[in-house]
This record gives C-alpha cells, structure tokens and sequence, in this order.
C-alpha cells in the first residue's frame, strides 16, 4: 500500500506542473518543465529505493548428501543380469544295440551313449553377471530328459585381485586338461572323447577352490590349483568330509605369425575314493586312490586372426592314470572282493575346419589302453571285465556342422565305434541341434 502511495504521489507532482505556460514563455520555459519532471522522477526513483527491504543475502546452498558409490564401470548389468537358454537334442541309429562300458575301465555313472532315435539331450540355463567391483557370480542348470535338475555350476570369481591373482570357490568344472571346462554344447563333437568318458566320468565337476595366477610377461603363462570336496569320479563316495580332491595345472600360449595362436598344459589329479561306485548299477565299489596326468595342445589359425569366414582348430590330449586300492562286487549282498592296482592311459587327437562362414568340417580319432592287475578277477562280473583289460578300444569320428548363426547350430555325426564291451564294431549316425535363447557369454580359449 505505501508503494501504490508513493507512485501516485510522483504521478501528481508531474500533473501539477503548469503546462500551458509553455506558449506564453517559449522555448526555455518548456526545458524548464522537462527538468522539473526528470527531477522529480529521480526523486521518485530514491523514496522507492528506500522504501523497498533490504535484499537478503542467499545462505551458501548445502551441499547434497553423496550419492553411494558405484560398484564398477563394468558393473552395469548388475540388476539385468545375462540369461540364456540351451536347447540340445538329437537322433541316434545304432548298427548294433547300445552297450555300455569300455573293456578294461570302470566307468562313472552317467557316461552311457546318447539314447537311441529321437531324444531331447540336456537343457542348460545359464545366468551369470558382475555383482559388484570385486565380484562376478555365475550359475548354470541343467535340465535332463526326464525332467531332473541338477546345479551343473555355481560359482564365485574375484574380478580385483592384485598381483594377477583370481579366485573361484563354489561349483565348477575344473581346468585340467583342455575340454574339461567348457560345456557340452561348446564341444566340437556330439559325444566326449573316450579318455573323458574313461578316466573322468565325462567331465569332472565338484565344489571346491580354486587359485590362479597370471604371470606378466609377454608369453601367456598361468598357474593354478584347486582344492576339492571330491564327490565326483574318480573320487567319489557318499560322504565327503573335508578334502579329498587336488589337482594343479599349467598353461603356457603364445601367438604365431598374424593369425596362429596355440597353448600348452600340463595337469594332475589327486583323488581319494571311498566306495567310489561304477557303472549305472552301481554294482562296484573302489576305495583307494587315484592319480591322473594330463598333457593337453591346441593351435588355432585364421587368415590374419579373423575367424568369421576361415579358421582351423587342432586339439589333443594325453591321459595317463594310476590306481591302487580295494574293488568290492556286491550286487546281492554278497561281496566279491579284490584288491587291485591298475594303469590306464589314452588320447584323441582332432581337427575341425571351417571352410564357409556358416559350415565347418571335422574328424577326430579317440584310443585307450589298460594295464590292470586284480588278485581275484570274479568270473562273470566287472572285476573280470577290468582284468580282461581289453584290445585298446578306439574309435573313428567324422562330423560336419551348419551353423545359422552365433546362436544356432545343426549337426551330423558319423562314429566308427570299437570301444565297446562285446568287442564288435558299431557305426553310428548321430545328429544334433544345438540352440540358444539369449545371451551366452564365449568360452575361453
């Protein structure tokens, strides 16, 4: 209100000045009256400047509390974690009916051959992401034919370490050998070679520990261990307290010229058994222990290192193992017992071409041996089979694969198989799809 005072008042000193004596005086009489106006003007310029409060001086802002920090960079799937899907299914025609067991070998429990005809092999649902800077989880189900399902991995791994160390506890396949860690779809062929089905049950995967070191030189040199519970073969038992697996291992790589690459290993396997059982049955029982060598070689080549349209892999590993304890047969409750003291050893030797960018071409030839000595071989059992040791058992494979995209894959397998307990020879025609629902990650080299 005292504002809207002070502007009329101005409003009216200007009024009040008499204009009409601007005709009598003139020109200067006029300038006279504009000073006048500005003056008061001015005037009212200052009782509003006056009248107006004073301004208030703005505090300094408070600053926002910081935000939490972030986990990484490279963490940003920490909430959308990858997810995919594996569907794996196949055809199989056996000549002969399909038998299970290799002469001279006590085999695992799940190393029988792909089901004949049409059959839906493992699904596989994998998810894995970083948790946070110093942490990256990865799980992975298996989904089998029947609809059982199993943790086939979950684990753990260290992303900060310094010193070029990394960790991994949980449920993993170990990193002896060269195809021991990479899951059955990522295999180059239907089936595991005959040393894997052999001498580690397929696959070896258990829960455990596991330490890796990377070295810093230019030559790619990595060291690792690992300590496990040892519930899988070649250990094995039903109750595993404490340690009862070890392996080491170590990888030496390097590149050749612009577009070859290759890698050594060396590995070895430490287990102790107790009633380590055999065979689907389950009808054989080994307590002792178990030592196994590996000595595995890959090279990989492409035109200048680009792999998309041309590339060649060769792989291949050497088994050689040593076992001594106490075998029991016990299919009815009364046991047939042994002791016994074997070796075994094997290898596969491969090579697949990819000659187009979606069509690739392979064959592969797998053969074992065993030296096994039991001081009470039981007629008609499998201590028998494991005396008779078998005619090295081999086998022929010849492949060739369509692969649509990164995601797709069709397979045609041809076996000539002569690894099998009847020693008769069995050629097998084998045919596989390999699908992906999602993101998957690539496996090592």
């Amino acid at each position: 209100m005292f504002h809207k005072t002070l502007i009329a008042s101005g409003i009216a000193l200007m009024l009040a000045v008499p204009l009409h004596a601007a005709a009598a005086d003139g020109r200067d009489l006029e300038i006279d009256q504009l000073k006048q106006r500005v003056q008061a003007l001015e005037a009212l310029v200052q009782q509003l400047a006056a009248a107006l409060p004073a301004p208030a001086v703005a505090a300094a802002p408070t600053p926002p509390p910081a935000p939490p920090p972030l986990a990484s960079a490279n963490s940003g799937n920490a909430f959308n974690p990858k997810i995919s899907l594996i569907l794996d299914g196949s055809y199989a025609d056996y000549r002969r009916p399909a038998a299970e067991g290799i002469p001279g070998f006590l085999l695992g429990e799940e190393t029988g051959p792909r089901a004949e005809g049409l059959a839906l092999g493992e699904t596989e649902l994998a998810i894995e992401a970083n948790i946070d800077h110093s942490f990256h989880g990865w799980a992975t189900l298996a989904v089998g034919a029947e609809g059982d399902i199993g943790v086939e991995e979950a684990y753990i791994n260290t992303l900060a370490l310094p010193h070029g160390l990394a960790l991994k506890f949980g449920r993993f396949f170990s990193d002896i050998g060269y195809q021991n860690h990479q899951h059955a779809h990522a295999w180059e062929f239907v089936d595991a070679p005959l040393v894997y089905t052999a001498l580690l049950g397929t696959q070896l995967g258990d829960d455990g520990l596991q330490l890796r070191w990377l070295a810093p030189t230019d030559l790619f040199l990595e060291l690792g261990a690992e300590a496990l519970r040892g519930a899988s073969f070649p250990a094995g038992g039903d109750e595993r307290p404490g340690i009862k697996a070890y392996t080491g291992f170590v990888h030496l790589g390097g590149d050749v010229g612009t577009g070859g690459s290759w890698r050594l290993g060396l590995s070895h396997l430490r287990a102790d058994a107790d009633d380590r059982r055999s065979g689907e049955a389950s009808e054989t029982g080994f307590s002792g222990s178990s030592h196994l060598s590996i000595l595995d070689a890959v090279y990989k080549w492409a035109p200048d290192g680009n792999a998309a349209t041309t590339n060649f892999v060769a792989q291949a590993e050497y088994f050689y193992r040593r076992e001594h304890g106490a075998l029991v047969h016990d299919p009815e409750g009364s046991a047939d017992f042994s002791n016994y003291r074997g070796s075994q050893q094997g290898f596969y030797v491969q090579g697949v071409y990819q000659f187009l960018p979606r069509w690739r071409v392979g064959a592969r030839y797998d053969r074992l041996s065993a030296s096994n000595r039991l001081d009470n071989p039981v007629a008609g059992t499998s201590l028998e089979q494991l005396a008779a040791d078998g005619d090295d058992p081999r086998r022929y494979s010849l492949m060739a694969d369509f692969s649509n995209s990164e995601f797709s894959r069709l397979r045609l397998q041809l076996n000539r198989d002569q690894s099998r307990p009847d020693g008769q020879s069995d050629d097998q025609v084998l045919v596989q799809y390999i699908f992906s629902l999602g993101s998957h990650p690539a496996h090592q080299f």
